[in-house]
């Protein structure tokens, strides 16, 4: 089984930070400011006409691993390569998606919320998940139902995780890390903020 090193990049910090970027101009700053904190895995979401851009001009920062997230379709599969991202996140997982992410042999980080998805991801050789929506879908508990069958299968939870409840995310067995938002504050960039929010995630402990 390949993970095509999603694995590897999981493995980088205990936090993956959700970025979602309306100016291009922030794209630099933001990325030194979250790699200077220790948070070098970055994930650029598909969410607004500045992403695509951002996510290219982030990748020149030292340091920093940039993929993009809400990947939803081979269309926008394809345009993220194409912007080099390093890896793609995806709310869920369709046959079309996870086959054409996996014969582009690039890292692939998809959505899971149940049994049958992560099933369906094993299937197409994939054994490292995002567990979204985390905090919706039944939390902690579910999450620790849903590994036991599972030996080996690594998650990454994202949606609802705050600084004050990564910990507990973060102290199961197969958890590498966490995806959260919270280390990118709405509103005008700040980089120092930033960067203090990411010293804080990145000093998390993994069981």
């Amino acid at each position: 089984m390949s993970d095509s090193g999603i694995e590897q990049i999981m493995r980088i910090a205990p936090v993956i930070p959700v970025i979602v970027i309306d100016r291009v101009e922030d794209a630099v700053p933001m990325a030194e400011a979250l790699v200077a904190g220790g948070l070098r895995v970055l994930e650029v979401t598909l969410r607004t006409p500045a992403a695509l851009d951002a996510l290219s001009a982030m990748k020149k920062v030292p340091g920093a691993v940039v993929g993009a997230g809400t990947v939803l379709n081979v269309g926008m599969l394809n345009a993220a390569i194409d912007a080099g991202a390093e890896f793609i996140v995806s709310p869920g997982l369709t046959d079309s998606l996870g086959e054409a992410a996996v014969s582009a042999g690039i890292p692939f980080l998809p959505g899971v919320a149940n049994a049958s998805n992560i099933m369906m991801g094993l299937d197409i050789g994939l054994d490292s998940f995002k567990f979204f929506p985390a905090a919706t879908s039944g939390g902690v508990a579910a999450l620790k139902a849903l590994s036991g069958p599972f030996g080996g299968v690594n998650f990454c939870p994202t949606g609802g995780i705050s600084a004050a409840t990564a910990p507990e995310w973060l102290a199961l067995d197969p958890v590498l890390c966490v995806g959260g938002s919270w280390v990118v504050p709405s509103g005008p960039l700040d980089p120092a903020r930033i960067e203090t929010l990411a010293r804080e995630a990145s000093a998390l402990s993994r069981h």
